[in-house]
């Protein structure tokens, strides 16, 4: 009966071990996943910098700077 209640617990103990293990980072799927996210975020990012709108402002803020008196 106590080897019984050993081995019960050992095992309890190692799916815990074991599912630690597994929820301690992300899986293959989830790094595929999140590197296209990310890569989409920076097409759509670049899209909006290199509008027009966008470049006409910024083109705008830095003549201002350029052209301060001190």
């Amino acid at each position: 009966m106590r080897l019984v209640r050993w081995g019960a617990r050992r095992c309890v103990s190692w799916r815990v071990a074991f599912r630690s293990r597994l929820d301690a980072g992300m899986a293959t799927a989830e790094y595929a996943v999140g590197t296209i996210a990310a890569c989409a975020f920076a097409a759509v990012l670049y899209k909006v910098v290199t509008s027009g709108a966008v470049t006409g402002a910024l083109q705008s803020v830095i003549e201002k700077a350029l052209d301060a008196q001190f």
